[in-house]
């Protein structure tokens, strides 16, 4: 049985005490978002976009292939077509162009300036092929910068040491918005910002982002906009959905994986189409295409992530799991070692391997800085980037065992406690306290995600009195549990992917999290299972 951070009885009061403390400053209005100004290099950056506009320049844009980057994206889009002034705008594809502003990308550009969203931080060599082509290049991003910056004529990045925005901690997507809220200030338009918010709540939400601070304000002020939003892909979301208010969860579970799925698989272009789809009709087309790129992605990942499991019990009891394989998807691997975290409880790496060429992408838990790590072992890489809790990297395939060794040996002198999951239960329910009140409660914290967890109970050995398969294909399970021996009230406990069968001692511990259940209009309280011990 594993030690509990919390096995201590729980009620409604010293859950809402445990959950306010989270928030220590309190929240923020939308209103006392720090002025965008404070980002370096951002105001200069809005002047040149500003100057470009009135001189009737050509501008280019750069974004990612995942869900921040072509939301960072379909917002530029979106602003320009308002001013309206001509945008081109290039997702590279992640097959054939790589990661970001790549000299391969720079090929097919003709432009005077060129803006990076989500991406360029790294961008060296990209740099110096602006330079030499006469291109004015204004980098926005919110990766963390390695010590040599490349040569552009604006750096807008957070996470520069010597950047004053107080909030660090924001996506690339919100970089863009903030930006260009400058550049609405320069052109004197009457553009509202309020209206791109659906589409950066979805970005913060998809690129694991703290909802502390400001992101919790955005991504409360977004969902309420995608309610009501005029915007194709944002009624297809609503619609898709099927519920009287939108969670940030359900965006994560629900509406990202499909976005993602595009540039996983195919071209993040038809991610691209469906936010800037200007019609219901074209939105939907783009996201039924989304749809099923998603269930691909499903068997692909189901696959390789079979695969990486039996190679991740050869690592033994290494601090962080290094795994390849010539056969996985690239478009993949990053939801692969996010599998392989689940699994195992430390770091993972996921490579993918061709002509002697490899390419993954690493999670991380608890508070190991993994782009910290991958960092300090750069020397046996071509390249790497990203943020605390994921990177991206690439390595010769000869070199991987090498990196294996090493990254572990660094690994090896972090504390212990880093690698403790931040996913600790806060306590023990009583039943009778599980009602619509206690709903109410946990909705007013909401909402739940990085850095603001929805909080998770335990039941210690409780009595299992039944449990039956769900789903069309019986895979997942509904389990009656009574708290208390001789309690007359039972609770229904839903386990998701999961076939259970009776224990042979009736018996059952798990932690688990309370959500609301809408269908057909009514609302029902639902306790989903976390984890079984």
């Amino acid at each position: 049985m594993p030690s509990f951070h919390n096995t201590s009885p729980l009620n409604k009061d010293a859950l809402f005490a445990l959950l306010s403390a989270r928030f220590g400053d309190g929240y923020k209005k939308l209103s006392q978002i720090p002025d965008p100004a404070l980002l370096q290099d951002a105001n200069k950056a809005a002047q040149k976009i500003a100057h470009a506009v009135r001189n009737n320049k050509k501008i280019t844009l750069v974004g990612d292939y995942d869900v921040d980057g072509v939301s960072s994206t379909a917002i530029m889009v979106d602003f320009f077509r308002q001013i309206p002034y001509p945008l081109e705008a290039i997702i590279p594809n992640r097959f054939n162009d790589g990661y970001g502003v790549s000299p391969n990308v720079l090929n097919r550009v003709d432009a005077d300036l060129v803006i990076t969203v989500d991406n360029g931080i790294s961008a060296i060599q990209a740099a110096k092929i602006c330079k030499e082509r006469g291109i004015e290049l204004i980098i926005t991003d919110h990766h963390t910068p390695s010590e040599i910056l490349p040569e552009a004529f604006a750096i807008v990045d957070p996470k520069l040491s010597t950047c004053q925005y107080p909030f660090k901690e924001i996506c690339g997507a919100q970089v863009a918005w903030l930006l260009l809220a400058l550049v609405k200030k320069e052109l004197s338009l009457s553009i509202d910002m309020r209206s791109f918010l659906d589409i950066v709540a979805i970005a913060v939400i998809a690129d694991i982002m703290p909802l502390v601070d400001i992101n919790r304000t955005l991504v409360q002020e977004g969902l309420k906009i995608l309610m009501t939003s005029k915007r194709p892909s944002s009624i297809i979301i609503k619609d898709f959905l099927n519920k009287s208010s939108i969670s940030s969860e359900d965006i994560a579970f629900q509406i990202a994986p499909r976005i993602n799925s595009a540039g996983r698989l195919e071209d993040a272009s038809i991610a691209l189409e469906f936010f800037t789809a200007t019609t219901v009709s074209g939105a939907y087309k783009q996201f039924e295409i989304l749809g099923k790129l998603n269930e691909l992605r499903k068997e692909t990942e189901a696959e390789c992530t079979k695969e990486a499991l039996q190679s991740a019990l050869a690592c033994g009891n290494e601090h962080v799991i290094v795994v390849s394989g010539k056969n996985w998807h690239e478009g993949v691997v990053g939801i692969v070692a996010a599998r392989l975290v689940e699994s195992f409880g430390k770091p993972a790496i996921v490579l993918s391997t061709e002509n002697g060429v490899a390419k993954g992408s690493a999670r991380s838990i608890g508070e190991v800085n993994i782009y910290e790590l991958i960092k300090a072992n750069e020397s046996y890489l071509s390249k790497f980037g990203g943020h605390k809790m994921a990177a991206g990297l690439g390595l010769q395939e000869e070199d991987i065992d090498a990196f294996r060794i090493a990254i572990n040996k660094t690994a090896s002198k972090l504390n212990p406690d880093d690698f403790i999951p931040k996913e600790e239960v806060l306590g023990v329910l009583d039943c009778e306290d599980i009602d619509f009140e206690l709903l109410n409660l946990l909705e007013s914290f909401e909402p739940f995600g990085e850095a603001n967890l929805r909080p998770r109970f335990l039941l210690k050995d409780v009595e299992v009195v039944s449990i039956s398969l769900m789903g069309s294909d019986k895979s997942h399970s509904r389990i009656t549990i009574r708290q208390f021996p001789h309690a007359r009230k039972t609770l229904e406990l839903i386990a998701f992917r999961t076939v259970l069968e009776m224990p042979e001692d009736k018996k059952i511990t798990c932690s688990y999290t309370i959500g609301q259940n809408e269908f057909n209009n009514k609302i029902s309280i639902q306790l989903l299972v976390n984890k079984i011990f």
